[in-house]
C-alpha cells in the first residue's frame, strides 16, 4: 500500500482575531439571534406577508392534493404560487399548529441563508473571509428587513437554496464529480418550488458568475474552457427540465392565465430620492451599515480580476434594487416593471457583496485586531438593529396584530359560512380571518391570483384597504358592492368608519359591533346564498397530484443527496497568498482542496 500527500508549508500561527469562524459558530449564532425573535412570533404581528403565507399553508393542511382555495376571489388556484414553504408550514402544523410552524420554517431559512451566503464566499475569497461574510448575513438589515418587516419567507428560503446549490454547480464544472451536479441540482428544484421570481430573475444573476469563476479557475490551471462551459450548460439544462416538470401546473397557470391586470402602486417602485421614507424603508434600513463599504467593494472588486465579475453581477441587482430611482429596472423589465417588487432584490445585492465585506473586515481586523473587531461587530449589530427598530419607528403600518376572534366566531355560527363577506379596514389581519374562517370571501391579499374583474379592470389591490388607492380603490369596491348578490356577499365587516357612509347609502344594515364599536358588522338581507362561480382556472386533478407530490419531493430529495452523496475525503488545503483576500492558487482550482488521501 502507498501513502499519497501533498504537503505544504506550514503558517505561523494565527492570532484568535486572524482564525476563520466555524460554521458551526455561525449557525449557533443565527438560532442565538433570530430564534428568540421567532419564538416569540413577532413576523405575525409586524410583517405584511407572514399572515398570507400561513393562510396559503392552511389550505394544504386541509387539502394536500387540491390546490383549489375558494376561501378567496370566490375561488382561485395556489399552483399561481410554488408551494415549498407553504407545504413545509402545513406538514409541521400537524405537530406543532400552523403559525409555530411558520416560524420554525423562517428560522430554517435565516440559518440556511447564513450558511449559504459563507459557501458562496468560499467560492471567491479565503475561507477566514467567507467565514465574515456568513457571520454578517446573520445581522445584515436586508434579511432582518425580509423576515420581520415584509415577511417574505418564500424570498429567504429561495435565496438561501440557491446559494447552497451554487458550490455544487461550481465543483460540477470545474471537476465534472456527479456527487455534486446530483446535488446542486436537486437544491435548485427546491429553491424552485419556493419561489417563482427567485427562480426567474435571480438564479441568473447568481450563476452566471459562478460559471464565470469555474472558467477563469480553469484557464488559471491551463484547463480547457469548453468542458466546464459544457459541464455548466448540461447543468442548466438538467435543471429547466427538472424545474419545468416539477413546476408544470405553475408554467399552465400562467400560460392559461397570463398577468394582464391594471398595475397596481407599490413604493419600491419609487424614486427613493424623492420620499425620504421610502429611501428609508428601501434602502437605508436594508443596507445600514453595508452602505458604508459601497467604496471599498467597488474598488477591491474592479482591482481585482478573479472578483470582476462579482461585483458586476452585484452593481446589477443594486441598481435594479433601487426600483425608480434610475432608469435600469425599466429598461431591463419592460412591462413586467409595474408588476415586480424589488425589496428581494437588496436582499441578492447584499449576499453578492459578502465576501467582498469579508475581505474588508479581515483586512480592518488585521490592521487594528482588538479595535477593529469591536467597531466590525458595532456595525453588524447597528445594522440588525435599524431594522428592527424601523419597526416601531416607520410610519407604515400593518393591521397583522387586529384581534379576529370575533370576526371568525360570527363566520362560523348559525350558517354564516354559506355567504360570502368582506372586511374593510382589516389591511394585513384579512388572511388571519380566512385562515380560521369557514366563509369565503370575494377579496384577497395575493394579486397575481385575482381573476373577478371587479378587481382587475382597476389599479388597486385588496378591497381591504381599497380608500388607500383613491379613485382607482373606491371603484373597485363600488363595483364589488353593485355585483354582492351575484357572488352571495352578504356580511361586511368594517374596521374604519370612513366605508360606512358608502355602506348606508348602498342599503346595507348594521347587525352587531365587536371591540366596543371597534369593528362593526354589515348584513345585505336579499343577498341569496353563495354559490360556485365557474372558472377555467380550476386545475386538473393530476395537476394536483404533481403539485403535492413533486415540490415537496425535490426538498427531501435534496435532503437525501446531502445526507448519502459524501464527497470523498481530501486533504484541505491553504491558498496561496491567502491573507491577500480572493487570488487563489493555480494548483487548486476547486479553491480549498487538493489531493485525495490513498492507501
Amino acid at each position: 500500500m502507498r501513502n499519497r500527500q501533498e504537503t505544504f508549508a506550514l503558517r505561523t500561527e494565527a492570532s484568535i482575531w486572524q482564525r476563520p469562524i466555524p460554521v458551526a459558530a455561525i449557525i449557533l449564532l443565527a438560532l442565538a439571534i433570530h430564534g428568540p425573535l421567532l419564538v416569540m412570533q413577532l413576523p405575525a404581528t409586524t410583517s405584511y406577508d407572514a399572515n398570507l403565507h400561513i393562510f396559503f399553508a392552511s389550505h394544504y393542511a386541509h387539502h394536500w392534493f387540491n390546490p383549489w382555495n375558494e376561501k378567496w376571489f370566490a375561488g382561485f388556484s395556489q399552483t399561481t404560487y410554488p408551494p415549498l414553504a407553504h407545504q413545509w408550514i402545513a406538514l409541521l402544523s400537524y405537530v406543532v399548529g400552523l403559525a409555530e410552524a411558520f416560524m420554525l420554517v423562517q428560522l430554517a431559512a435565516v440559518v440556511l441563508l447564513a450558511v449559504g451566503a459563507y459557501r458562496f464566499a468560499k467560492l471567491w475569497v479565503n475561507e477566514r473571509a467567507a467565514s465574515y461574510a456568513g457571520v454578517l448575513a446573520v445581522f445584515a438589515g436586508s434579511i432582518a428587513f425580509l423576515v420581520y418587516s415584509a415577511g417574505q419567507l418564500p424570498t429567504t428560503l429561495s435565496a438561501s437554496l440557491y446559494f447552497l446549490a451554487l458550490p455544487y454547480f461550481y465543483s460540477w464544472c470545474i471537476s465534472a464529480s456527479w456527487r455534486s451536479l446530483l446535488k446542486g441540482v436537486a437544491l435548485a428544484l427546491a429553491a424552485a418550488s419556493a419561489h417563482h421570481v427567485t427562480l426567474i430573475f435571480g438564479s441568473v444573476l447568481f450563476a452566471a458568475p459562478v460559471l464565470w469563476l469555474a472558467w477563469y479557475d480553469g484557464r488559471e490551471n491551463e484547463r480547457p474552457g469548453a468542458p466546464i462551459l459544457g459541464r455548466g450548460l448540461v447543468f442548466a439544462a438538467i435543471a429547466a427540465v427538472g424545474v419545468g416538470v416539477v413546476l408544470l401546473p405553475y408554467w399552465i397557470a400562467i400560460i392559461r392565465h397570463p398577468i394582464e391586470q391594471m398595475p397596481i402602486p407599490h413604493a419600491s417602485r419609487s424614486n427613493f430620492l424623492m420620499n425620504w421614507v421610502y429611501g428609508m424603508n428601501y434602502f437605508i434600513v436594508p443596507y445600514g451599515a453595508l452602505i458604508l463599504a459601497l467604496p471599498f467593494i467597488v474598488i477591491k472588486g474592479a482591482s481585482n480580476p478573479r472578483l470582476r465579475v462579482l461585483l458586476l453581477a452585484f452593481w446589477v441587482t443594486f441598481l435594479i434594487a433601487l426600483g425608480g430611482t434610475t432608469p435600469v429596472p425599466r429598461w431591463i423589465f419592460g412591462r413586467a416593471f409595474e408588476i415586480l417588487t424589488y425589496e428581494r432584490f437588496t436582499l441578492w445585492a447584499t449576499v453578492l457583496a459578502l465576501p467582498i465585506v469579508g475581505l474588508l473586515v479581515a483586512h480592518v481586523i488585521d490592521r487594528f485586531p482588538g479595535l477593529g473587531a469591536i467597531g466590525v461587530s458595532t456595525a453588524a449589530i447597528a445594522s440588525l438593529a435599524l431594522a428592527m427598530g424601523w419597526l416601531y419607528w416607520s410610519p407604515f403600518r400593518t393591521s397583522s396584530s387586529l384581534n379576529v376572534d370575533s370576526v371568525v366566531a360570527f363566520l362560523n355560527r348559525d350558517g354564516h359560512d354559506q355567504y360570502r363577506y368582506l372586511t374593510l379596514g382589516f389591511g394585513n389581519a384579512l388572511p388571519k380571518v380566512s385562515t380560521y374562517a369557514a366563509a369565503n370571501s370575494v377579496d384577497g391579499e395575493y394579486n397575481s391570483a385575482r381573476l373577478l374583474p371587479e378587481m382587475t379592470r382597476y389599479g388597486a389591490a385588496q378591497l381591504t384597504n381599497a380608500k388607500f388607492f383613491g379613485v382607482a380603490g373606491m371603484d373597485s369596491l363600488r363595483a364589488m358592492l353593485l355585483h354582492a348578490n351575484h357572488y352571495g356577499l352578504k356580511f361586511i365587516f368594517v374596521h374604519d368608519p370612513f366605508y360606512e357612509p358608502l355602506l348606508v347609502f348602498g342599503g346595507w344594515r348594521q347587525v352587531e359591533s365587536y371591540d366596543s364599536g371597534a369593528i362593526t358588522v354589515w348584513s345585505k338581507d336579499d343577498a341569496p346564498p353563495a354559490r360556485t362561480i365557474s372558472s377555467d382556472a380550476v386545475p386538473a386533478p393530476w395537476e394536483g397530484w404533481m403539485w403535492g407530490l413533486l415540490p415537496m419531493g425535490s426538498s427531501f430529495l435534496a435532503i437525501l443527496f446531502a445526507w448519502l452523496l459524501v464527497e470523498p475525503r481530501r486533504v484541505q488545503v491553504e491558498p496561496r497568498r491567502a491573507h491577500e483576500g480572493a487570488t487563489l492558487p493555480r494548483e487548486t482550482p476547486e479553491r480549498v482542496y487538493a489531493s485525495e488521501v490513498r492507501s
